[in-house]
């Protein structure tokens, strides 16, 4: 029985990215479920059985997609935690920093946003799960030591402040367009003024 071709480790990076950037679009914008390996064949202009020159499932290139995107996620995160610096300042960058990345990878957040339930119950996502715990300690510790410092409220309830603030800037990944008019640090900036400081006017 002839058996599909396993990815090739010599194919060019840069059409790789390609592809995986197309598939990403697709999963994005269909779901992962109605998403098959002919429909990403076909938005990148190639026969399916040429993809599994590639990929060999629209497994792998989920999988590859999630986890380039937390990669430098984390990349970033980790350089704002072990930079040391206090509780609004680490708040403010790492606001900053998601909106960085959802910039870079708007279409692998919106799967992360949509998909991530569902894929948990594979046991090859369970990379998800871990990244989720890093997600919430981080933010809540931040929180707390900005409590603690009393540089945030003394009655601010810092779970439900780290929900807030985490699905009012997630969710941007829903229409937030990667060379729009406003650059992902104005968008930061907008959205840290309103969290930080509120809008009314003072009186």
């Amino acid at each position: 029985m002839p058996t599909k071709k396993k990815p090739q480790v010599t194919a060019a990076p840069a059409r790789r990215r390609e592809l995986l950037d197309t598939a990403a679009e697709v999963f994005a914008e269909q779901g992962y479920n109605a998403t098959t390996v002919r429909k990403i064949a076909d938005h990148a202009g190639m026969l399916a059985g040429s993809l599994y020159y590639h990929f060999d499932s629209k497994e792998s290139m989920l999988e590859e997609i999630l986890r380039t995107f937390l990669d430098e996620l984390w990349g970033g995160y980790d350089t704002v935690l072990d930079a040391e610096l206090g509780p609004r300042e680490t708040l403010e960058a790492l606001v900053t920093e998601s909106f960085r990345e959802i910039d870079r990878h708007r279409a692998a957040v919106a799967i992360y946003q949509k998909e991530s339930k569902q894929l948990l119950a594979q046991e090859r996502f369970g990379f998800l799960a871990e990244s989720q715990r890093k997600f919430e300690k981080a933010w809540l510790s931040t929180l707390e030591r900005g409590v603690a410092a009393r540089v945030f409220r003394a009655d601010l309830d810092v779970r439900l402040t780290y929900r807030f603030v985490r699905d009012t800037v997630w969710v941007a990944a829903s229409w937030y367009r990667p060379g729009g008019q406003h650059s992902p640090e104005e968008i930061a900036r907008q959205y840290l003024s309103m969290v930080l400081d509120g809008i009314a006017v003072r009186m």
